[in-house]
């Protein structure tokens, strides 16, 4: 069997050698026959004449021989191809756009995929990723533990195969000043080991190396391919040498393979550090003895004999254990939330594709990527709808040859046969082109994803998926397009020949199939106008949505107290005097500081409300200093702004946003009534009398209403014990321009009040183009209308009516695809309502928009073959006819 493909193959690329063989062996076997005529008495020329009588027409068991091997079937596709070939070359235009056509349609639909492919379907590159699985307590994502959960988690070896744990990170590899930060990662020494991942250079990381301040080698890290090649200029002798992170050193032990970025999707990391090393970078700050600190992602692999459900009951017979003996200080903060830490039951989720970090980019794009993926095929549609009436229109034109052809022998099948390789070879090229504006388009849109202060990375090489994806699309644009066309074409009569270009019933057939194309062409654009309509008008309303600041002249400075060494009490002193020296600068018009800063995080600590009884939960707050809402351009709309005597052992006060007022006091004035912190617990604070209502303000999604925030001054706060983030706050910096304030010049008085301040700068404006960066062919062809119009002519119509005519049926066209698509654009709406922001789904504007911006374009396609049907000669037509 593998010997008859082996011969096969053999004549399909080595055609010349397959036939001198089959020469050499016929005569081989006809020598022989002839020696055996000489043996027996014959002369020469009988013994020939003798040997081929017996042995039969030679070209006959030639062509008998090649049969076997397939050899006819493989000339019939040769001339298919070399015709087809001849044939699209002799219509470049039309070639060419029905080339463009598919390219841009499957260049779409490859770009889309690979993008889903590489952030919601590709497997992580270790070792067997089908065996690992998340440790969560919510039914759908990841969330993240304290180092003692880890740890009691780790030591309990029964439960898994094995374990892992990390965090991601930011280490700064300046000694003080502005900031030089590289992506890591705090991993347990058993990460590498879990995953199977092996180094390239070097080594990785081991339980050995997992221990407080450095192990037997010291504090030491592994680099990525990357960062080596970036930082290190991918030097061999990279391992032993010497990375600066967060004021401590480590020392490089191994650089890890190309493909290995980590176990997040969409971001990948520099630097990886042991676990226990953390306390060099964190100080007195270090989360690794907190319970009530959760950063830790952790993961574990089941054993080959071990399911998700027999882990996951396993591993709930020790929560109340391992609970228990880590609540520690959690018992501060009332006994609900101790309830609800001893008793949400541990889970499993598998992770073998990866998860959401903080990033969250599974959640946020796997419903709009599904969704533009579905406009992608809608392009891709429209494209084969558009070549197949491309198609069809060349068919028709060449109706005399293929009768003619027809006339002369040819079956109906080779003639499709023929037509349909014509198609696989446009099919072909269109992919091969599309898969260049694919590479193109999908590395373009991850581009897109990414922001200054997030780079998002994903996998986009090609693997099988994708591989049988590319297959399976061009494969199914063939069909869909070419199919049709070359059985219609294939159906032409012999006695069409006869005729210089007959108008037959064929010619009627192709007119009905085009306006079909047409129609469903019109159908399928206007149900992407509509789609296009609604998101451009949602990112209209985004991008115009009123922020409650001015981020243009603002500059977001963070400031990192973690390498000073001072005390977490004395640090809020040392951020004033960072503030008042940057008030100082030159150019400042003001400055602030605050805990969070628009769209970087939320603080959401529970309260209760006084004249509110009902309500007892949490809220969005942020701790700030005064002078914080003019320095982001906020008016305060009732009462008082905060002010420098707002300070510890004052009235202790607050401001609210307008949203707090509308939800809580709709039809009271909410000034004078308290806001309690950590109500009923032992970490219980006094209450805050609300002085001020400012204006609402965004601070997290664009997309969402502004959620009721209230805001306290910072002085008032006693921050150790009400917060473990004391060494990180953010300072504000408004220019008395429209322009952000020179970095350098903050950064040079700020250092000459604490030059260990590690010193991070932002234009506030680049977290609001980040935040709306986050959200962010229509064709008509006439039929051949060209034999009817020539006759109408004829009979006395003059070019006047002859326009009408065509623009009457353009009209037609329009309309019937504009109904249809209407109702397909309803029925589909509902399904895109959760992307849109500002706009109803069955927005009345935007279909009426999609309508005529369809009938605009179909009165341009018309006027032009309708002016040159009114040119056409009725005497030529009469003749043809």
């Amino acid at each position: 069997m593998l010997s008859d493909w082996m011969l096969r193959l053999r004549a399909l690329f080595r055609r010349t050698a397959v036939e001198d063989d089959i020469d050499a062996e016929l005569q081989f076997h006809l020598d022989h026959q002839v020696q055996a005529h000489l043996a027996r008495g014959l002369d020469r020329a009988d013994a020939m004449r003798r040997a081929r009588l017996e042995f039969g027409g030679l070209d006959q068991t030639k062509e008998e021989y090649r049969d076997a091997l397939g050899v006819p079937a493989i000339d019939r596709l040769r001339q298919d191809v070399r015709f087809s070939l001849r044939s699209l070359r002799a219509t470049p235009t039309v070639t060419a756009v029905a080339v463009l056509s598919l390219a841009l349609g499957i260049g779409a639909n490859a770009a889309i995929f690979s993008i889903i492919n590489s952030l919601l379907l590709r497997m992580l590159p270790v070792k067997d990723p089908a065996r690992l699985v998340l440790l969560t307590d919510t039914p759908t994502r990841a969330r993240s533990w304290s180092y003692p959960i880890w740890l009691e988690i780790h030591r309990r070896q029964h439960l898994f195969e094995d374990s892992a744990a990390w965090s991601f990170t930011r280490f700064d590899l300046s000694s003080g000043g502005e900031t030089q930060f590289v992506d890591g990662l705090w991993v347990s020494g058993s990460f590498f080991e879990a995953l199977g991942v092996k180094a390239a250079v070097g080594r990785t990381l081991s339980a050995r190396d997992d221990e407080r301040n450095g192990g037997a080698d010291g504090p030491v890290a592994v680099i990525s391919d990357g960062f080596w090649r970036g930082h290190f200029n991918g030097a061999q002798d990279v391992v032993g040498r010497i990375l600066h992170l967060d004021g401590a050193n480590f020392t490089v032990v191994g650089v890890l393979p190309r493909e290995f970025f980590g176990l997040e999707v969409g971001r990948t990391f520099d630097v990886a550090v042991p676990l226990a090393d953390e306390p060099l970078s964190r100080g007195r700050d270090s989360y690794l003895d907190a319970v009530s600190t959760s950063f830790l992602t952790i993961i574990a692999r089941l054993r080959p004999d071990q399911s998700l459900d027999t882990a996951a009951t396993t591993l709930r017979q020790v929560q109340r254990e391992i609970r228990d003996s880590t609540i520690g200080e959690l018992g501060n903060f009332g006994p609900a939330v101790v309830e609800r830490y001893l008793h949400e039951p541990f889970r499993l989720l598998p992770a073998g594709k990866g998860f959401d970090g903080d990033v969250d980019f599974h959640s946020r794009y796997e419903r709009p990527l599904w969704t533009v993926m579905i406009v992608a095929g809608l392009v891709l549609l429209i494209a084969c709808v558009n070549v197949a009436n491309l198609l069809l229109a060349r068919a028709t034109a060449r109706r005399h040859e293929l009768s003619l052809r027809v006339a002369l022998g040819e079956s109906r099948w080779g003639l499709a046969r023929q037509l349909l390789t014509e198609s696989v070879l446009l099919s072909v090229t269109g992919t091969a082109v599309g898969l260049l504006v694919a590479n193109w388009g999908s590395r373009f849109l991850v581009r897109q994803l990414s922001t200054s202060g997030n780079t998002v990375f994903l996998d986009m090489s090609i693997d099988g998926r994708l591989a049988i994806f590319t297959v399976a699309i061009t494969a199914l644009t063939t069909l869909v397009f070419g199919t049709a066309p070359a059985l219609r074409a294939s159906r032409v009569a012999p006695m069409d020949a006869l005729k210089a270009q007959g108008r037959t019933a064929g010619a009627h057939t192709h007119g009905r199939l085009s306006s079909w194309f047409v129609i469903a062409q019109v159908a399928l654009s206007l149900v992407l106008l509509v789609a296009a309509g609604l998101f451009v008008q949602t990112f209209r309303e985004i991008a115009t949505r009123p922020l409650g600041f001015q981020p243009d002249s603002v500059t977001i400075v963070t400031m990192n107290m973690s390498r000073t060494g001072i005390a977490a009490e004395a640090r809020l002193s040392e951020f004033e005097r960072a503030r008042d020296a940057a008030r100082a600068v030159p150019g400042v018009a003001g400055a602030a500081l605050s805990f969070i800063t628009p769209f970087t995080g939320g603080f959401t600590p529970p309260l209760n409300i006084s004249g509110v009884p009902d309500f007892e939960g949490r809220l969005s707050g942020n701790l700030i200093s005064e002078g914080w809402f003019t320095t982001f351009g906020t008016q305060v709309i009732a009462g008082r702004d905060l002010t420098d005597r707002d300070v510890k052992g004052a009235p202790r006060v607050a401001v609210i946003n307008q949203a707090f007022a509308r939800r809580f006091f709709p039809d009271a004035s909410p000034l004078g009534h308290t806001i309690s912190l950590y109500p009923g617990g032992a970490r219980a604070m006094p209450p805050m009398e609300i002085v001020g209502v400012v204006g609402d303000a965004v601070y997290s999604s664009l997309r969402a209403q502004v959620p009721p925030t209230w805001y306290a001054p910072l002085s008032q706060f006693d921050l150790p014990e009400f917060t473990q983030v004391t060494f990180q706050f953010q300072l504000a910096v408004r220019s008395q321009t429209n322009s952000p304030v020179a970095s350098n010049d903050v950064a040079a008085t700020i250092g000459r009040v604490n030059p260990t301040l590690a010193l991070t700068f932002r234009p506030l404006s680049d977290f609001v183009i980040t935040a709306r960066n986050q959200e962010r062919q229509v064709a008509l062809l006439a039929g051949a209308l060209r034999s009817e119009i020539g006759i109408r002519m004829a009979l006395g119509a003059v070019a006047g009516r002859i326009v009408r005519l065509v623009l009457a049926r353009v009209a037609i066209l329009v309309a019937s695809g504009a109904v249809a698509g209407i109702a397909v654009s309803l029925w589909l709406s509902r399904f895109v309502a959760s992307l849109l922001y500002g706009v109803q789904p069955h927005d009345t504007t935007t279909l009426l928009g999609a309508v005529i911006v369809l009938a605009s374009v179909g009165l341009v396609a018309g006027a032009i073959p309708a002016s040159k049907a009114a040119r056409t000669n009725p005497a030529t037509v009469l003749r043809e006819g």
